[in-house]
């Protein structure tokens, strides 16, 4: 049986049609994410400051392709052995992303959702609220939120600008810092999120 047809353009785009569906036996079926992906690949010559925005958005396009065609029910789905849902990591990657290039980096207040979450109180306040929203309200919630970030990065002077949070000891970080610091959780939780998905519905790929 054939992989899923690829094309690959000159400018890096990619486009998977899927079309594999492999039986597992009658307990279930493993099949390809039944939608047509398409990310951009990282340009393999961009200068650094382009690659890491490049590889980000990479990994939140992975987030939200792992969403893709899902009901409310199945968004707030867990798997046995975590408490981790699909709603869950897009509300919560919406927070990580303000979190470091809104509030701390450029000094900006929280958004209205969070502002007032007693942290200390419910820690996990983002994760099970997550379950209660609409689908389309998390991916768009989700997406302004990487919006806003790549604007905050995109009007830096440089990567090495230093973030208006200062801890208690003076320490900052720079946006290269943050942005590598974006990619490693994403990319995280896109691992978490392809397995969550496989456990929904069957579907894999990536």
């Amino acid at each position: 049986m054939s992989e899923p047809h690829v094309i690959a353009g000159d400018d890096g785009v990619r486009l998977r049609l899927s079309r594999l569906k492999t039986m597992r036996g009658m307990s279930g079926t493993r099949s390809r994410v039944g939608l047509v992906a398409m990310r951009k690949n990282p340009d393999a010559k961009s200068g650094e400051r382009d690659a890491l925005a490049q590889y980000l958005d990479y990994q939140r396009e992975t987030i939200l392709l792992k969403c893709e065609g899902l009901t409310k029910d199945q968004l707030a789905q867990r798997i046995p052995t975590s408490a981790l849902t699909l709603a869950g990591l897009l509300y919560h990657l919406a927070l990580v992303e303000e979190a470091w290039l809104e509030v701390r980096f450029l000094g900006l207040g929280s958004r209205d959702d969070f502002k007032d979450v007693d942290w200390d109180a419910d820690p996990d306040w983002e994760f099970d609220t997550a379950t209660t929203m609409e689908p389309e309200e998390l991916k768009s919630r989700y997406r302004a939120a990487c919006e806003r970030s790549r604007a905050a990065a995109a009007g830096a002077e440089s990567l090495d600008q230093l973030s208006e949070f200062k801890g208690t000891n003076g320490w900052q970080f720079t946006l290269r810092w943050a942005l590598l610091h974006l990619i490693e959780e994403t990319a995280r939780h896109a691992g978490h999120a392809d397995l969550i998905r496989e456990a929904i519905d069957g579907a894999v790929g990536e």
